[in-house]
């Protein structure tokens, strides 16, 4: 019996999932067409994955090559009407599925019982982040049209071939024969800085090889935008873009060669989870036979592929360049064979990096404040977000670091409409009005302020403070992000910190009787961090620290004289506790320093390092450095715009103003006062004295009384600018000198002693006086004019003026026409006084027979007083004798 009955069940089964299937058919739950397919968007997670309604036509959705990282507990499949953030809080689980697992590569039936939402998402409630979604439907008319509208512009990640050129790069394409075009995804774990090439190796060479290959080179700008540029590759070098009259050579751009361009076209490219992703497209055949291999669409032909550090563009080279990618062969460059035409998906899975966290981070310390504002949303962390979010010190939302028992100090200038606290809620905005309970830490409502009247919030993290807090805005979710609070840092292990210019490095140091100890920290992922001791690069002692290939930190010093690498020189200072690190592309170095080194004859020798005095630093950071081979390849790619005069016995610093325009001032009144009216002045008093009348007593008083005026306002005028009078240079000594001498000579001209009557013996103290006056204004002229040089050498010194040189020149001529002026006029006295053989008249006041009686003083009672006196000629009247 049952066997007879097994034939008829199986019918009953087969007839039940007919009418099953035919049911579902008819589900109307849907206004999708049978044949609809969309790619979910990925935002989080290297979600990918392509979404179409259930082949059966049953109510269910089918999703396709789903990949994965694993996400929270909480997070689901998510029904809602749009991307926003108000949306997606109004929406709904759409599947019970977990998606706390990592998913590759897989098939999933997502069934459904209600009609489909405009919006399917992968999101975790908790923590409101959306890993990504895909548009089932139009979207609803809502204030949030607008925004859903712009989420759905092309962010394609899917393709239809993929190989695992590496353990972490891929290559993915999607072959377009009928627009003779080939679609190129390139996907890399590496970290910002990196580039990834693909191309296609010479097909007339023997052997497939780099050289005289066509490649794409992609990656991103320092502002975080993905490029995708051809490259033609002559040699197994980093591009000499024809520096020095020398051809073009090595890696280079296409458009670096003559009659070359791009042929490439950018379509996509984002960071995401520590992982590049840049798509571009290319024409089968660009038409350049020169720079460009013709591809075959259904031919196996040789491909090459590389990742490796590159090089930001600088004053030298304006093009991005990959620097030599430095490893074995299969893990960091290699070559292959590739048919366009043939279907292949070797990838499984997506690509886990090491390093997720990818936004810029910002470790605080209890002596800089963080400058707190706002701006619009770039690259925000965790989708979605508003239009505007918080930045910190100019980064958008970065993950920040403190310290347990070390202050934290936010100033706050983000508009009053954003009022900043910090909290143990991911989302903020204040939790209650979700129902949600939260812990403040710190901050509130009244925390708000612009630039012009920010305000301070301290926080203290102490021990009961999470390792994990958020700073956030009080009136709106999702503005900041995240706070790590660890324990121990540089801020506990040095006494002063300041922040450099432009806030991307952190000086620390600390102070002891003989030594100091410093450390400097970038804010930004570099390959070689640099500070310097000296107005700017040029003619400073560099302080270089970096990770080489083998992963061993190093400290080098250098004494910079030159803008290209022949100017580098390395120097041998004793350097002791030296320490470097790396941490996510972000270096750290420590070393401990004499304050007056102990040696002599060498260059490093003269590196002093005074507390009293301010110390000038500036910083550079480039992609890579070499201990042993420098080359223009290790140029800096950003560096500091000015020094920071940095108070090591106050633990602060200021910025070093531009004060040329204030020194150019002052050299010119001092150029008036002792090149022009000072010269002038003993000229008159030496060559004018034969003259009639006291006029050349008049020239001499106006010019000397004109000329020490101008000078103690330049004095004063460079000393009020200056904010502090300092005797530390050449030319301040020389200077000072110069007005000491200048400012006794009206001193000594009230004191001068009665001269005798013609014939009279005069006394010693008058002939003391005499050759006193003389000597003394004749030497102020010497010192001055030397002050003048010198002064024209330490301009050049602190700012590398250009026109320095040409100014000192004409200065030098005009001191020589005075010498030759002075030597003309005093041959013509000489001849004049022929034989008059008083070498004391001569040589001290110039003419024997001048009238000595003017006070210098006071000329007009002198001159009064004089004329009251008898002359010393009789006067005899004579008259008839009477008798």
């Amino acid at each position: 019996m049952a066997p007879a009955l097994a034939p008829l069940l199986a019918s009953l089964a087969v007839a039940a999932a007919v009418l099953a299937a035919v049911a579902d058919a008819a589900c109307r739950h849907t206004n999708l067409t049978a044949g609809f397919a969309a790619d979910l968007t990925m935002l989080q997670h290297q979600l990918r994955g392509t979404v179409r309604l259930d082949p059966s036509g049953a109510c269910a959705l089918q999703l396709t090559r789903f990949d994965l990282l694993a996400a929270s507990p909480s997070a689901r499949f998510w029904a809602a009407d749009g991307p926003s953030l108000d949306d997606l809080a109004k929406g709904r689980p759409f599947s019970p599925l977990p998606l706390n697992a990592t998913f590759r590569n897989e098939t999933l039936r997502l069934p459904f019982s209600a009609p489909l939402p405009p919006l399917l998402a992968i999101f975790d409630p908790d923590t409101s982040s959306d890993l990504g979604h895909v548009f089932l439907s139009a979207v609803s008319n809502s204030s949030n049209t607008t925004a859903a509208l712009a989420s759905r512009i092309a962010a394609p990640t899917m393709f239809d071939n993929c190989v695992q050129l590496s353990e972490g790069y891929r290559l993915r394409w999607t072959l377009n024969v009928s627009a003779g075009e080939v679609d190129i995804g390139l996907e890399a774990a590496v970290g910002s800085e990196y580039y990834m090439a693909f191309g296609w190796a010479d097909p007339k060479a023997n052997s497939p090889a780099m050289v005289r290959s066509d490649v794409v080179v992609a990656g991103f700008t320092e502002e975080g935008m993905p490029f995708a540029e051809d490259y033609y590759i002559t040699d197994y070098s980093e591009c000499t873009m024809g520096k020095d009259d020398l051809p073009v050579s090595g890696v280079c751009p296409d458009s670096a060669y003559d009659d070359g361009r791009n042929n490439s076209r950018l379509v996509y490219g984002h960071r995401r989870d520590g992982v590049s992703f840049v798509r571009y497209k290319r024409k089968l055949d660009s038409e350049d036979d020169k720079y460009d291999v013709p591809v075959g669409a259904t031919e196996e032909m040789a491909v090459v592929w590389a990742i490796g550090k590159l090089r930001p563009p600088d004053t030298l080279r304006p093009h991005y360049l990959p620097q030599n990618h430095g490893g074995p062969r299969d893990e960091t460059f290699g070559l292959m064979r590739v048919n366009l035409s043939e279907v292949v998906d070797s990838c499984l899975g997506p690509l886990d990096a090491d390093n997720k966290q990818d936004q810029d981070r910002i470790i605080a310390d209890g002596k800089t404040p963080l400058v707190v504002t706002s701006a619009p949303a770039l690259r925000y962390p965790n989708p979605p977000n508003p239009d505007k979010v918080i930045y910190i010190n100019k980064k958008e939302a970065p993950l920040l670091k403190v310290e347990r028992g070390v202050p934290v100090k936010f100033l706050v200038q983000a508009g009053h409409d954003v009022a900043l606290y910090v909290t143990s809620d991911p989302i903020g905005g204040n939790a209650t009005l979700r129902n949600k309970t939260e812990v403040i830490y710190a901050g509130g409502p009244d925390v708000h302020g612009v630039p012009a009247t920010p305000t301070e919030l301290v926080w203290l993290p102490d021990r009961n403070t999470p390792d994990l807090v958020y700073y956030q805005s009080v009136y709106e979710a999702k503005m900041g992000w995240k706070v790590q609070v660890v324990d121990g840092g540089l801020s506990d292990m040095y006494n002063n910190s300041v922040l450099l210019d432009d806030q991307q490095v952190t000086l620390f140091w600390t102070l002891s009787t003989d030594s100091i100890s410093i450390a400097a920290r970038g804010e930004k992922k570099s390959g070689y961090l640099a500070v310097a001791f000296g107005s700017g690069m040029l003619n400073s002692y560099a302080y270089v620290g970096w990770v080489g290939n083998d992963g061993v930190g190093r400290v080098k010093t250098y004494w910079i004289d030159g803008k290209s690498a022949a100017g580098i020189h390395s120097t041998s200072e004793n350097l002791t506790y030296v320490r470097c690190k790396s941490e996510d592309g972000v270096i750290t170095f420590e070393f401990t320093r004499p304050l007056k080194p102990s040696c002599t004859g060498k260059v490093e020798c003269k590196n002093i390092i005074d507390p009293t005095t301010p110390l000038k630093v500036v910083w550079a950071m480039g992609a890579s450095w070499s201990g042993d081979d420098l080359t223009d390849s290790n140029m800096h790619s950003v560096t500091s715009s000015r020094p920071i005069r940095v108070l090591l016995l106050r633990g602060s610093a200021e910025a070093e103003q531009d004060l040329r325009p204030v020194l150019a001032v002052h050299g010119f009144m001092m150029f008036v006062a002792w090149g022009i009216l000072l010269p002038g002045g003993i000229l008159a008093a030496r060559y004018l004295k034969s003259l009639k009348g006291d006029g050349w007593y008049q020239i001499h008083v106006y010019l000397q009384y004109s000329g020490i005026s101008i000078m103690f306002l330049g004095v004063l005028f460079a000393a009020a600018e200056l904010r502090g009078f300092y005797v530390d240079s050449v030319h301040v000594k020389f200077g000072l000198s110069a007005l000491l001498l200048a400012a006794f000579q009206p001193l000594n001209a009230y004191f001068r002693p009665k001269r005798p009557a013609n014939g009279e013996v005069p006394p010693q103290n008058r002939v003391l006086w005499e050759y006193l006056h003389v000597i003394t204004g004749r030497s102020a002229i010497v010192v001055g004019v030397v002050a003048l040089f010198t002064g024209m050498k330490h301009l050049g010194h602190r700012y590398d003026s250009e026109n320095v040189e040409e100014l000192t020149w004409a200065l030098m001529l005009w001191v020589l026409s005075a010498i030759v002026i002075a030597l003309s006029l005093e041959y013509k006295e000489v001849k004049r006084r022929g034989g008059d053989r008083s070498f004391r008249g001569h040589w001290v006041l110039g003419n024997t027979e001048e009238d000595d009686s003017v006070d210098l003083l006071h000329p007009d009672s002198s001159a009064r007083s004089s004329e009251s006196r008898p002359s010393g000629v009789m006067e005899v009247q004579l008259e008839p004798l009477t008798r």
